[in-house]
């Protein structure tokens, strides 16, 4: 089986799951413990933190389930820390669920969102963005990398656009991290990653912070600095930080892409979808009137694993807000697929694509 859908998820990194139960046994008592075994645990835990934070060149990390409940806390939680500024969020129409719906629920609480538009390649207009900022604007919250089309925000533009306003920048980073890092300089007021998109374990995320505190969204005991209670599972912990230490962006997933961009353009019923300037390991494109369903289920009678757009809404029939938002011909919206590369793929296993997509597509067309 060829796996090439990892920016759904990834397989975990042996050394990542070796890290994980050694945890487990060695390092199982509470953190917030006063005994010897909670303080051996609690040490664990703090090196994890501050590996993470160095790494992404952030102040303070705060674990958490996943991107998801990071998302939400950025977002939630800076608008709460900061009503008293304003209640004027911006963001874009092509961002994750986790992100779209928290601002609906903002928006339910007086907030008002300004959603950029986003051109037929997925990029915002940076004037847009620039006439949208506000006195009251009190954050811009933009992913780094679209899980869906791999475009890429500016995110250092966007950083200085902002320089000089007390508007904080809070940016998806789950498909970039260990992948396409930012440089120090360019680090965003918050950021969020999970663990599980560079082959570390689900149920385990980050929200990466510098100059801002965002409120609570979970109560109860006050841990992680009372910025999320709950016990710290510090075996995630430890191999969210062995999982980010490993991550190295690999030169060959440009290659493979573009190797890939020149294999569908033989075909003179499949679009790319994803812009040339996109992340190189997400690939996404479509068959002029075919359900990417089909393509998807012939590709996997192949043995070849792929999606149709994002694994959080691929099993909902409607076309993906994120194609909808671009410019494409109405032939080839339903016909997406994505492809997406790991740490474990290879050549061989692009060459062994290209074989299965050409066999799929004659079966398709009745050849």
């Amino acid at each position: 089986m060829i796996y090439l859908d990892n920016s759904a998820t990834t397989q975990p990194h042996k050394e990542v799951l070796e890290t994980f139960v050694k945890a487990s046994e060695q390092y199982y008592g509470n953190p917030a413990s006063l005994h010897k075994i909670g303080n051996d645990a609690e040490n664990l835990l703090e090196s994890a933190r501050k590996q993470i934070t160095q790494i992404l060149n952030m102040e303070h990390a705060v674990f958490t389930s996943g991107g998801t409940e990071s998302n939400n806390l950025a977002i939630l939680g800076t608008a709460a820390a900061y009503a008293h500024r304003g209640r004027h969020i911006i963001s874009s129409n092509i961002e994750h669920a986790s992100v779209l719906k928290p601002l609906e629920e903002l928006e339910k609480r007086g907030f008002e969102i300004t959603r950029l538009t986003v051109n037929k390649s997925g990029h915002i207009n940076s004037e847009e963005l620039k006439n949208a900022l506000r006195n009251d604007t009190i954050l811009v919250t933009l992913m780094h990398i679209n899980n869906e089309i791999g475009v890429i925000n500016p995110i250092a533009d966007i950083k200085k656009l902002l320089k000089g306003t007390r508007t904080f920048l809070h940016t998806d980073a789950v498909q970039s991290v260990g992948k396409i890092p930012l440089d120090k300089e360019d680090m965003p007021d918050l950021l969020s990653f999970s663990a599980h998109k560079l082959h570390g374990l689900k149920g385990s995320g980050i929200l990466a912070f510098n100059d801002v505190q965002p409120a609570a969204i979970l109560y109860g005991g006050g841990q992680e600095f009372g910025y999320r209670s709950g016990t710290v599972p510090v075996p995630h912990a430890a191999a969210a930080a062995k999982a980010l230490r490993i991550a190295q962006p690999n030169p060959q997933f440009m290659d493979w892409n573009k190797s890939l961009r020149e294999f569908f353009s033989s075909f003179d019923d499949i679009m790319v979808i994803s812009p040339e300037n996109a992340a190189p390991h997400i690939l996404s494109v479509a068959m002029k009137g075919v359900k990417g369903e089909i393509l998807v289920s012939g590709l996997q009678d192949e043995s070849i694993i792929v999606s149709t757009s994002s694994a959080c809404s691929s099993k909902n029939k409607r076309t993906s807000h994120v194609i909808e938002a671009l410019d494409i011909p109405p032939a080839y919206r339903d016909g997406v697929i994505r492809i997406s590369f790991g740490a474990f793929t290879d050549q061989q296993d692009i060459s062994d694509f290209q074989q299965a997509f050409k066999k799929v597509h004659r079966i398709i067309k009745g050849v």
